[in-house]
């Protein structure tokens, strides 16, 4: 019960206090937004923007989800009171998962941004939207970790966004948001198939323009795989770096 509070007071605090601080505004909601609305203008008629919505919900995920971690971690930590929960009487799981819940949260509710942009153009019936809400959260899950583990090395803000940018931007292109995966040189695509975000996509390319590349049990498969090789990763960071 003690951890149950513990946990909803993390989470309770860093939605209240981190959601619209500038930097996750303009890397977590504008940047996808104007990203969104741009690519909506240049596309041609309704099939181009069935084409490109998968892209740009998992876009919205990852900047949302890896902004929300990096201000939440490097303001606690200049502010120190992330000491204090690193001192609380609760275990590093709780801790963790208190801190990327928020993310995942403000991830996913990125996602559909661009989904409710759509339907004013196009119809999104046929849509299995039960595994299409799976990937989202998967993508976001990921993403949150990866910031989590970003946001271990840095002291800043501008550092841990800094830093999230050299993940995020390359996975624009090498993960099959806008460009697909076939058309990648070979060295490119054997590193696109390295990255989480390159199976979540192929989920939502699957549910929603109907052209995946893997069979979506398997997407899922292996997004679980990285959830879990990632969650003991931040784990194995937080005792080293900020622990011991």
């Amino acid at each position: 019960m003690e951890t149950m509070i513990a946990f909803c007071n993390i989470l309770r605090k860093d939605i209240e206090t981190y959601y619209l601080k500038p930097p996750n505004i303009s890397w977590g909601i504008i940047f996808p937004l104007s990203w969104t609305l741009m690519q909506f203008i240049r596309s041609q008629g309704t099939t181009g923007i069935r084409e490109l919505l998968p892209g740009l919900m998992a876009m919205s995920v990852l900047f949302g989800s890896t902004s929300m971690l990096a201000v939440t971690i490097t303001f606690e930590r200049s502010s120190h009171s992330f000491d204090r929960l690193l001192l609380a009487p609760i275990s590093i799981n709780t801790l963790v998962l208190a801190k990327i819940l928020g993310a995942v949260i403000f991830g996913t509710l990125n996602a559909f941004v661009p989904v409710v942009f759509a339907a004013f153009f196009i119809n999104l019936k046929g849509i299995n939207w039960g595994i299409t809400a799976i990937a989202v959260i998967s993508i976001a899950i990921t993403s949150a970790l990866l910031g989590l583990l970003i946001a271990i090395s840095a002291k800043e803000v501008f550092e841990a966004q800094t830093f999230s940018n050299f993940f995020r931007f390359p996975m624009l292109f090498l993960c099959g948001l806008f460009i697909p995966i076939d058309k990648l040189p070979a060295m490119l695509k054997a590193i696109s198939f390295c990255l989480p975000l390159t199976y979540g996509t192929d989920i939502l390319n699957g549910m929603i323009a109907g052209n995946s590349i893997f069979s979506t049990p398997l997407n899922i498969s292996i997004m679980l795989v990285f959830v879990v090789f990632l969650f003991y990763l931040c784990q194995k960071n937080i005792k080293e770096k900020w622990i011991l």
